[in-house]
C-alpha cells in the first residue's frame, strides 16, 4: 500500500536559522528510496518557499498556505484565492482597529507598515520572501492572497478576529501572531485532497510537526508525530511525541514507525 508522510517546516524540518540537520535529510532520501510519498505541509504560501535547500530534499509536492495551494512535483494542481470583495472588507475591518497585517498569496506578500515593531522582524521577513516582499500600498486593492496574520500585540486584535471569524478560522501562535485562513482550509484538508489524488488511504499518512497549525493535521493523519521541541498543544493532538529537531527527532520516529 503507498504511504505518505507530510512535513512541516519551521520547527520541525528545519530551526529557526534555517539549518536542517543531516539525520532529517537522510532520513528523507530512505523514505524515497522506500518509495514513501514525501510532501512539505506548512502555513507558508507558495512566495515563501523559494529556499533551495527546500527543493533540494526532492519532494513530491507541497501542501502550502494552510492547504489553500498543493502542487505534486513542480505542477499546481489546487489553488484557492480569497475573493476580491473579501479581501477588501477583510483589509478595512483590520484597518477599522489599527491591526497590522501581512497578506499572504502564492505569488507575493503584502505588509503594511506597521506590522513590525523592530527592523529584525522586517528584515527577516523581507530574507524569507526576497523579490515577493511589497507594501500594501504598492498593490493597493489589487492582492492577491489566500490568507493572512496578524500580530498578537495590538489591543484591537481580539475584536478584529470576532468580527472576521464567520469567514477565517484563526490560529494563535504563542501570543506572537494570528494566522487567519478561510473557512474549510486547513493542513489536514490539504492532505485529504493529496490523499484522494494519489489512492492513498488515511491509514497510511504521517505527519510531523510542532505547532499550532499542526494540530489539524496531527489529529487527521494516522500517525500524528509531534517534536520534542514543539509546542504543548501539538504535543497533546499527536500520537508519538519524538525528540527534538537537533537529536535526529524525524529520523528516530520514521524508525520507530518501521518506515525507515
Amino acid at each position: 500500500m503507498k504511504k505518505a508522510v507530510f512535513f512541516d517546516i519551521d520547527g520541525t524540518l528545519w530551526d529557526d536559522h534555517g539549518i536542517i540537520p543531516d539525520s532529517t535529510k537522510t532520513a528523507i532520501r530512505l523514505l524515497q528510496e522506500r518509495e514513501i510519498y514525501t510532501f512539505i505541509c506548512t502555513g507558508r504560501v507558495k512566495s515563501q518557499l523559494h529556499f533551495p535547500v527546500l527543493h533540494e530534499l526532492g519532494f513530491d509536492g507541497i501542501v502550502g498556505g494552510c492547504g489553500t495551494y498543493v502542487s505534486l512535483g513542480e505542477k499546481e494542481i489546487f489553488y484557492r484565492s480569497i475573493a476580491p470583495k473579501r479581501i477588501r472588507h477583510t483589509f478595512e475591518v483590520l484597518k477599522k482597529y489599527r491591526v497590522p497585517v501581512v497578506l499572504e498569496g502564492k505569488n507575493n506578500l503584502y505588509v503594511t507598515g506597521e506590522y513590525f515593531v523592530d527592523d529584525a522582524s522586517r528584515s527577516r521577513l523581507k530574507m524569507i520572501a526576497g523579490e515577493h516582499f511589497h507594501s500594501v500600498v504598492d498593490y493597493d486593492m489589487a492582492w492577491e492572497i489566500s490568507k493572512f496574520n496578524i500580530p498578537v500585540h495590538n489591543d484591537n486584535v481580539k475584536r478584529a478576529v470576532a468580527e472576521l471569524s464567520d469567514w477565517y478560522d484563526f490560529l494563535v501562535h504563542e501570543n506572537v501572531m494570528v494566522e487567519g485562513v478561510p473557512k474549510g482550509f486547513s493542513k489536514a484538508s490539504g492532505i485529504r485532497f493529496v490523499c484522494r489524488q494519489l489512492g492513498i488511504s488515511r491509514k497510511d499518512t504521517y505527519a510531523f510537526g510542532d505547532s499550532a497549525n499542526d494540530i489539524d493535521m496531527l489529529e487527521y493523519v494516522a500517525h500524528g508525530i509531534a517534536m520534542g521541541n514543539g509546542q504543548d498543544k501539538a504535543k497533546q493532538a499527536a500520537d508519538y511525541i519524538t525528540t527534538d529537531i537537533h537529536d535526529d527527532g524525524i529520523y528516530h520516529a520514521c524508525r520507530y514507525f518501521s518506515l525507515i
